[in-house]
C-alpha cells in the first residue's frame, strides 16, 4: 500500500497544519529508506523556532521529520 505524504519544513507550512487542525505524524530518519514512525499523529498544539509539541510531547525539528497525509487529488 503505497501512502503519499507532503514533510512540514517552514515555519509557514506547520502554521499551517496547525490552524486546519490535520494530524501531523512524527518519523526519525534512521539511514537510506529506512524510518521509524516515532508518534502516529496528533494536532499541532505548539510550535517553536527549536521544537514542534504534538499529543502533549515535544520533538526537536532538527531530529525528526513532520508529515502529513496527501489525499489523493488527481491522477
Amino acid at each position: 500500500m503505497n501512502h503519499t505524504y507532503k514533510v512540514l519544513k517552514s515555519d509557514i507550512e506547520l502554521f499551517a497544519a496547525a490552524l486546519s487542525q490535520v494530524r501531523v505524524y512524527v518519523v526519525q530518519l534512521l539511514g537510506e529508506d529506512l524510518i521509524d514512525i516515532v508518534d502516529y499523529g496528533g494536532i499541532v498544539e505548539k510550535i517553536t523556532p527549536e521544537s514542534i509539541k504534538i499529543n502533549g510531547s515535544y520533538f526537536f525539528r532538527n531530529q525528526f521529520e513532520f508529515r502529513v497525509d496527501v489525499k489523493g487529488s488527481t491522477g
